[in-house]
């Protein structure tokens, strides 16, 4: 899933290169997020089964009306380390999937959604190995169909040309050892590399408790040919970083025995509704500040 990811989206690998060449520790993920149609099976389940079979236990359920989305997050087995590669280890990533609430879109959008659900036949059964490929499991929309989904929701749009393609990964900032790891200082870091910050809500979303600060690119883009044979720039995926501040009760304890543990955890729905926005087309056409 991540070769997938890091293959289509040029930012998200240089950024790590850079922030690796900056802090030489290895970088520790803190979630990888996914996006899904909530549909005859299609949705949360598709892609839950895969990690609740690796050990991942489900948390909380987030609610987002308005973009009409519903979110699960989950954690990673305990004592588990991943090995992703020479420069990338620590805990296991959380897991965060969101889904469509396709029963409440428009007749048009949900028509097409479930067009090609059901020419995907069992393509949920293998989200998963379908992530894993970078494949779709039902075939390429027309671009009519892509513009009608466009226009009421640019999550179902995603969707539809990305299927389970990796959205972002999360760099946990206060994993690192240098200046980078207090996310104000990496947000300019990035900034300063010529790399375009999600500015929904402000480039930092805070938590209303404070403890949680969340920051994400801009989605790439790559070049999608329909199968009518249209041909546009569509957005691919994005990364994102996480700063989890120490909680309340545990601030007298020297930084040398501070675990992961007794950090915030969890989600915050404010800050996962405005970092949905990163693919959306008013923050990948607006001019750099």
């Amino acid at each position: 899933m991540e070769t997938v990811y890091l293959n289509r989206n040029p930012t998200a690998k240089a950024i790590l290169e850079l922030v690796h060449s900056a802090d030489e520790e290895r970088i520790c993920y803190d979630h990888f997020a996914f996006r899904t149609f909530g549909v005859d099976g299609y949705g949360i389940d598709s892609l839950a089964s895969f990690f609740l079979d690796f050990g991942y236990t489900p948390r909380d359920e987030l609610r987002f009306p308005a973009k009409k989305l519903r979110a699960l997050w989950f954690s990673p087995p305990k004592n588990v380390i991943g090995e992703g590669g020479s420069r990338i280890g620590g805990p296991l990533p959380r897991i965060f999937i969101s889904e469509l609430l396709v029963d409440q879109m428009s007749p048009q959008t949900q028509e097409i959604i479930r067009k090609y659900i059901e020419v995907s036949g069992s393509g949920n059964r293998h989200a998963a190995l379908a992530s894993a490929l970078g494949s779709l499991t039902w075939e390429k929309p027309l671009n009519s169909e892509f513009q009608q989904l466009v226009r009421e929701s640019e999550y179902a749009a995603w969707t539809l040309v990305n299927g389970y393609a990796l959205n972002h990964v999360t760099i946990s900032t206060h994993q690192l050892k240098s200046n980078l790891r207090s996310i104000k200082n990496l947000n300019q870091f990035i900034k300063e590399n010529g790399f375009k910050l999600n500015s929904e809500g402000g480039v930092l979303k805070v938590s209303p408790d404070g403890l949680l600060l969340q920051s994400s690119t801009v989605a790439d883009s790559t070049s999608f040919t329909f199968s009518d044979g249209a041909t546009e720039s569509v957005p691919c995926s994005y990364i994102e970083f996480a700063e989890r501040l120490i909680l309340p009760q545990y601030n007298n304890l020297p930084e040398e025995e501070v675990k992961e543990y007794h950090r915030r955890d969890g989600f915050e729905v404010g800050n996962a509704d405005k970092i949905f926005e990163s693919t959306y087309k008013e923050q990948l056409t607006r001019e750099v500040a």
